[in-house]
Order: C-alpha cells, then structure tokens, then sequence
C-alpha cells in the first residue's frame, strides 16, 4: 500500500502554492521554449510537460480543450501549432536538462530547460 508517499517534489510550500509554481513554469517553458531553474524544478517540470506535448501532438478537439483546462490560451495556441507538430514522430523525451552551476548563496544547481 502507498500510505503517505506522495509523488513529486514538495519545494517546501503547501499544495496550491506548488501548483501554482509548476503551472507558472510550464507556461513559461512553453512560451519562451527554453528557461533557467534549479535542478529540482526542471526535473519536476520535465515530468509534468511531457503529458502535454504529447496531447497537442496528438491533436484534434478533445485535446484541446483538456490542455485549455490547465493552461492559458497563449500557451495553449504555442502547444498546438508549434510545439506539437514539432515532436509527431517522437516518442517522449521532449525536454533536455543542461546541468550550467550552482548558486551561491545555498548551492541549490542551476540548470536550463528547453525543448529537444
């Protein structure tokens, strides 16, 4: 049984501050295709866009408005037209993690998030 054990990172915040932080960076990760955060975040991210990509590349009316759920219209435009299409013969594996330092002040390490 899996009493107790959540999935996915905490970020020391409570559940709709998390939620609201994940959804800002898929948002951003979308628009911009490429942004710069901590490697905990990237990785949380990576697992959370994925399901995204791979219904706008899917396509079609259903998916559309299941991604419109979660995001906003902008980003949901980018997914369908651009982002989609781009990734039609790929089988997952849509984001690549570029490990670039560490910050100073606590150590946490930076990384870039972008689209293969």
């Amino acid at each position: 049984m899996r009493h107790a054990k959540k999935s996915g990172r905490k970020f020391g915040r409570v559940r709709k501050v998390r939620k609201g932080l994940i959804k800002s960076l898929i948002v951003a990760l979308v628009l911009k295709e490429k942004i710069k955060t901590t490697e905990a975040k990237a990785k949380e991210l990576a697992k959370k866009v994925a399901p995204f990509v791979t219904k706008a590349k899917k396509g079609g009316l259903h998916n559309l408005r299941e991604i419109s759920k979660d995001l906003p219209k902008v980003a949901v435009q980018k997914l369908m037209k651009e982002i989609g299409p781009r990734f039609v013969s790929r089988n997952g594996g849509y984001t690549r993690i570029i490990r670039t330092g560490e910050i100073r002040k606590d150590g946490a390490r930076i990384c870039l998030i972008e689209f293969v």
